[in-house]
């Protein structure tokens, strides 16, 4: 009998050790300690501008006569034309998965690959055959980042309404670095010109990672703050309910084997 209990203790056990294989499996973006990060030195160098992608929604303004009309707008009496030809009145475009666009009398164009003033310029010049002196406008409406703060799995997509949010900036638009976060392991994951996704490690947790702090972020940049592990606090929490149990079978075998 004494031996069916201590069986019944190892299968127990066994039980625990399997069922901790869940702790901090919410973890993502792991690195092996040897991982080769990019130079994060080389964020400061290179000022790189934001090109226009698949996917893009694409904000466009457009008058004649170099602008004119803007501020035209001010001093017309036509109600009308004023309403038409107002400059907070834009329209949105897609871009399609083929990289192309449909615009306004131009039909399908392809801007992927370009940034903002180069297609504006662009598109000038296809109006311009069409137009007296075009003046184009566009933004991109729908830039935007994904910021993990530091739990695990957690995450917040942060639209960016300038073209200047800094590192800092969007970490505290995602509530800031998360009780769990480790702020001396922050990855900043961007996209490079040919297309492959970088890996940059940034400290923030020293008055020198100012130097860092500023950096301005991109469009689809992931900002991921590696959060602590706490591996005692979840291995306690996936083995209270089996100790909770392995106890109260304790007691019963205990009342069982009672002479």
């Amino acid at each position: 009998m004494k031996k069916r209990v201590v069986k019944g203790f190892l299968l127990m056990g066994t039980m625990i050790v399997l069922g901790s294989c869940g702790i901090n499996s919410n973890l993502m973006l792991k690195t092996d300690k040897d991982y080769a990060f990019a130079d994060v030195d080389s964020l400061n160098e290179t000022k790189t501008e934001y090109r226009i992608d698949r996917n893009d929604i694409l904000q466009m303004r457009f008058f004649t006569n170099e602008g004119f009309k803007i501020l035209d707008i001010v001093t017309s009496e036509n109600n009308a034309q004023n309403q038409l030809f107002n400059p907070n009145n834009s329209l949105n475009y897609v871009i399609q998965n083929d990289s192309l666009v449909s615009l306004p009398v131009l039909g399908k164009v392809n801007l992927v690959g370009m940034t903002i003033r180069e297609a504006e310029i662009y598109l000038e010049e296809q109006y311009a055959s069409i137009y007296v002196d075009p003046f184009v406008q566009l933004s991109v409406s729908n830039r935007r980042v994904i910021v993990f703060p530091g739990n695990g799995g957690d995450a917040q997509v942060l639209y960016l309404a300038n073209n200047n949010v800094t590192l800092l900036e969007a970490i505290a638009l995602a509530g800031g670095v998360a009780e769990r976060g480790r702020a001396n392991k922050i990855k900043l994951i961007r996209k490079s010109e040919d297309g492959k996704r970088q890996v940059f490690k940034i400290d923030l947790s020293t008055i020198e990672g100012l130097e860092y702090a500023d950096l301005i972020v991109q469009a689809n940049d992931y900002i991921y703050v590696e959060p602590d592990p706490e591996l005692g606090r979840e291995i306690l929490g996936e083995v209270a309910p089996v100790v909770s149990l392995v106890s109260s079978a304790a007691v019963i075998v205990a009342i069982i084997l009672q002479p």
